[in-house]
């Protein structure tokens, strides 16, 4: 992993069905609540790294976000003071193997594989109108995904307060603030980018893991 990420994360945030469109896509309705969920710092990689799909894993999805790093130590932190905890701005791919997602109902295993997390440079966030951002998600040239971060259900400054009333967000750490629609699969010799126009972009190659199919049965032979 050669990311350029300093400090380095203890952990990515990241907030599920945070687009509408996205919500209904999946079939249902966006949270009352901001749903969030942790990738591990294990699954991060840098642009032109490798996305690797296990062998265990069956529809692996590409899903671009707006990304934000946390500049310093963050604790129940109010709304109208959110912004100032945060540095930068990212782009970020939150890489999800979709048949597992469904089957465990909860999404550790789904999106925490080594390499599901390819994130671009920050870009520190003076000057930047956060409202104003898109992000856009391209596999082979062609454009998949166009949202507008405006179009968001919780907003950043509404997340920063809500994830720092449960944890401690410390300085590096990344809230990545949810997909919009047009989610779609990856197969090896892919190649996916993830674009937030103005600030910058993250591209990778996609191949398949090494190793053998697997199952929980055979976990203990």
């Amino acid at each position: 992993m050669t990311t350029q990420l300093e400090p380095s994360p203890t952990k990515i945030v990241c907030v599920g069905k945070n687009y509408a469109d996205h919500a209904r896509e999946l079939g249902g309705e966006p949270p009352a609540q901001p749903l969030i969920f942790l990738k591990p710092p294990s699954s991060l990689i840098a642009g032109g790294e490798t996305i690797r799909i296990p062998p265990a894993a069956g529809r692996v999805d590409f899903e671009g976000e707006v990304t934000f790093q946390v500049g310093k130590r963050a604790s129940h932190v109010r709304e109208e003071e959110a912004l100032d905890y945060l540095s930068a701005v990212l782009p970020l791919n939150d890489v999800t193997c979709r048949d597992m997602q469904n089957l465990d109902g909860q999404w550790t295993r789904a999106k925490g594989f080594d390499t599901f997390c390819p994130v671009g440079a920050p870009v520190a966030l003076d000057g930047i109108d956060i409202q104003a951002l898109r992000v856009e998600t391209r596999v082979n040239g062609e454009l998949r995904q166009d949202g507008r971060f405006s179009d968001v259900v919780f907003g950043i400054e509404t997340l920063v307060s809500y994830i720092s009333r449960i944890m401690t967000l410390e300085a590096g750490d990344l809230i990545a603030t949810g997909t919009p629609s047009g989610i779609g699969p990856l197969v090896p010799w892919d190649e996916v980018e993830v674009t937030i126009p103005g600030v910058g972009s993250v591209k990778n190659p996609v191949r398949a893991g090494s190793g053998e199919p697997w199952g929980i049965e055979s976990l203990g032979s």
